[in-house]
């Protein structure tokens, strides 16, 4: 009598989700290798970063990339490890425009991440040479480039100065919202103190609209939240502000009150960075504000002899 062996899948073969889930993982993990290769490539100078003496990482740091492109560093650091973590259009395009890349590389990103690209071909601009120039430039009047969550991207040497020592600021504490709120010399120097934090809360909570489910703008909410009972009771006020430039006073610790003119230049969409600078109203501001970039270069009046330190400063380590 013939007997009939059992019929047994393929040697090869698999199950669909088994297959599916292989391929996930492998998507993920080129995912993270597509961001390392890309992260070490660049240099801090190209993004507007000062190379610190003690670096020995090759390109950025995970944590210089989660700043410029305003997610967590935690967030970002599992994206590299291929952990299994949704991503929206709207941070691969803040990595994309952080890292660099070209409108090939772009959409390689947004492949390996299943996800739409809002918009193809988009060159990734960053804090250029051109910016830094401008910046540099600009001086004495502060100036900075800021993206619409606060960061401070990129800064001048007056600037560095006018509301207090920007320099002494850890990277990713220069944000202007969470230094207005808990940086004892920076509400010093704010004049009208309580009427500007609400203000900035109200801007940032209209900013947020767009921004509702990334981890950076959760993250800094609840950062505010746990430092800053004051933040905690205008937050709860659901006030909303567009953002708009006005006259203001600052009372800077070294040359004493300064009435400027708050001035925003977006450099895209009004949901992007922008330069903003503080152009002096009157004549003894004026005054005032050459004098603050002088001391801001170690350079006082008369003195002879180069600044001891350079015009420009971001996001120094």
């Amino acid at each position: 009598m013939t007997t009939m062996a059992a019929a047994r899948p393929p040697a090869t073969g698999a199950l669909p989700e088994e297959r599916e889930e292989s391929a996930s993982d492998a998507r993920r993990h080129e995912l993270a290798a597509f961001l390392r290769s890309r992260r070490e490539r660049i240099t801090p100078e190209q993004v507007g970063l000062v190379r610190g003496r003690r670096r020995r990482t090759p390109g950025l740091r995970r944590e210089e990339v989660a700043q410029l492109s305003a997610v967590g560093v935690t967030w970002y650091t599992w994206l590299e490890q291929a952990r299994d973590i949704q991503v929206s259009a709207q941070v691969l395009d803040a990595l994309a425009r952080a890292l660099l890349l070209d409108p090939s590389e772009r959409g390689h990103l947004f492949a390996l991440a299943e996800a739409v690209d809002p918009a193809p071909g988009t060159q990734c601009p960053t804090v250029t040479p051109a910016l830094r120039t401008m910046l540099e430039q600009l001086d004495p009047i502060p100036a900075c480039i800021q993206n619409s969550r606060y960061d401070v991207l990129a800064y001048n040497r007056t600037y560095a100065r006018l509301l207090c020592d920007l320099d002494a600021v850890p990277p990713e504490d220069r944000n202007c919202l969470l230094l207005a709120f808990t940086h004892d010399d920076w509400r010093a120097s704010v004049v009208d103190l309580p009427e500007v934090t609400r203000t900035m809360a109200a801007k940032f909570r209209a900013a947020m609209a767009g921004h509702l489910a990334e981890p950076a703008w959760k993250a800094l909410v609840r950062r505010l939240e746990a430092r800053s009972p004051e933040f905690r009771e205008v937050w709860e006020r659901h006030e909303v502000i567009e953002q708009q430039g006005r006259t203001k006073y600052i009372r800077n610790a070294h040359v004493g009150l300064l009435y400027v003119e708050h001035t925003n230049l977006w450099l895209g969409p009004l949901s992007g960075p922008r330069l903003v600078s503080y152009p002096p109203v009157d004549a003894e501001t004026r005054t005032r504000l050459e004098r603050l970039h002088r001391i801001a270069l170690d350079v006082e009046p008369g003195a002879a002899g180069a600044a001891t330190r350079p015009a420009y400063a971001t996001m120094e380590q």
